[in-house]
């Protein structure tokens, strides 16, 4: 029996998935809008779904709305916004008790599925636009969220290393758009941008639990009936990028850690044959409490307050992570690369592999054990238009050499170092 059974329809201009499991007693329900990251919309796509949450025309306040869910029997509803290579996602997420378990009987599944679908197509609007005093609420949310990111000096060094790494690519950009763009955004062109949302967005609906694919075909037919006409996106090319000279970046601010990140080109994808080497790869490099960074530049060497690795699957990329002295830079620098040149020289043992892979695995099925996991695992398909089953991974996990992973080291290459440091620092070049 496979891991997930996962069945899929087209149905109005929108993919139905449905995920048919006993595991849990309650479904979720998983709306993702696809769109490519760009400049003149990511601001506005940041907003949008704060904004739909708010109300739609049964519920226009958010009062109405949270009452709504309790009467159905304390449904969970949440939105978020991802970046996935150069794709910006929207995610509205509900979570709903199976009615199978209830003494009442409640349609609590089509109830979920009407509400959904009012959420993202018949929103509250006052004369044909989002209401403007909620557009205003919602910016100034929107303010302190990415300000947050500023204050945040790891999520701020991150930010950076990325800004300087993909300076002409899409992917620089801000998964919460830009400040300056906020003050410009009003009801009207909040409104406009939701419209090309419904005209071009690549929609999918996960639905999750013990459910039946026929129902729930039906009540997605009933409900959503506004998505037939799409226009759709060109397709994005995430195009693999090839620096001649390592850039290097150090920047000063009043901090008292300095923050060392570096971005490294894998040029290795979601949907390609090595992808599951750049796994195995990064497990042992950077990944886990067992990999180099960990065991080298943390403990032995007690020059980090964290050093870790972690992968860009749809973008190509990976990122090393560290908290240093600003007197550590080169020393730690220097130990960051001699970690890549052992993994290079294929100095890990065949126990670490082993391990790693095993750890991989357990990872990816803690990862299934919940709804909301499944369908972040099943997403990366559509994404990368790649089918690969969780039995497709397991085995890929485990069929990795350790001569795969020293090939793969060796075509890593290293792209661009940032440092942010405290004023008066001593680091020098």
């Amino acid at each position: 029996m496979a891991y997930i059974e996962e069945k899929k329809a087209e149905l109005n201009g929108l993919t139905l998935h449905t995920v048919q499991t006993k595991k849990f007693k309650t479904n979720t329900l998983i709306l993702k809008l696809k769109a490519p990251l760009t400049e003149e919309d990511v601001t506005h796509r940041a907003i949008l779904p704060y904004v739909l949450q708010r109300g739609t025309e049964s519920f226009p306040t958010s009062s109405q709305l949270r009452k709504y869910l309790d009467d159905l029997y304390g449904a969970f509803l949440h939105v978020e916004l991802s970046k996935k290579g150069e794709h910006h996602i929207i995610s509205i997420r509900l979570e709903i008790p199976n009615e199978k378990f209830l003494h009442d009987q409640m349609p609590l599944l089509e109830k979920g599925i009407k509400l959904l679908a009012e959420i993202l197509l018949k929103p509250h609007m006052e004369k044909g636009k989002f209401v403007q005093d909620i557009v205003e609420q919602e910016k100034r949310t929107l303010k302190q969220r990415i300000q947050a990111v500023f204050d945040d000096k790891m999520r701020y060094a991150n930010l950076r290393l990325v800004q300087e790494m993909c300076q002409n690519e899409p992917y620089r950009l801000h998964v919460n758009g830009e400040l300056e763009d906020i003050p410009s955004i009003s009801a009207k062109s909040l409104t406009d941008y939701y419209q090309k949302v419904l005209r071009q967005d690549d929609i999918d609906l996960y639905i999750v639990g013990d459910v039946s694919h026929t129902t729930i075909q039906q009540y997605v037919n009933k409900h959503f009936t506004q998505l037939v006409e799409r226009k759709g996106y060109e397709e994005v090319i995430t195009k693999q990028f090839s620096r001649q000279d390592v850039k290097e970046v150090i920047e000063e601010q009043d901090v008292k850690q300095g923050k060392l990140n570096i971005g490294y080109r894998t040029n290795t994808f979601y949907q390609d044959d090595d992808y599951y080497v750049l796994q195995v790869f990064n497990g042992i490099f950077g990944g886990f409490s067992h990999s180099k960074l960990f065991i080298n530049v943390r403990e032995k060497e007690s020059l980090a307050y964290y050093a870790a690795s972690r992968v860009e699957s749809h973008k190509g990329i990976l990122f090393v992570m560290s908290g240093i002295e600003v007197s550590n830079y080169e020393k730690t620098l220097s130990i960051i690369q001699e970690q890549m040149e052992a993994m290079r020289n294929g100095e890990f043992t065949e126990k670490e592999l082993g391990q790693t892979k095993a750890i991989i695995q357990n990872q990816l099925l803690e990862t299934i054990d919940t709804a909301y996991g499944m369908v972040e695992v099943l997403y990366n398909n559509v994404l990368a238009k790649k089918e690969r089953t969780i039995e497709e991974w397991i085995k890929g996990i485990h069929e990795v050499t350790k001569k795969d992973v020293v090939a793969f080291a060796n075509k890593m290459k290293l792209d661009t170092i940032y440092f942010l440091k405290g004023y008066g620092g001593n680091r020098e070049r």
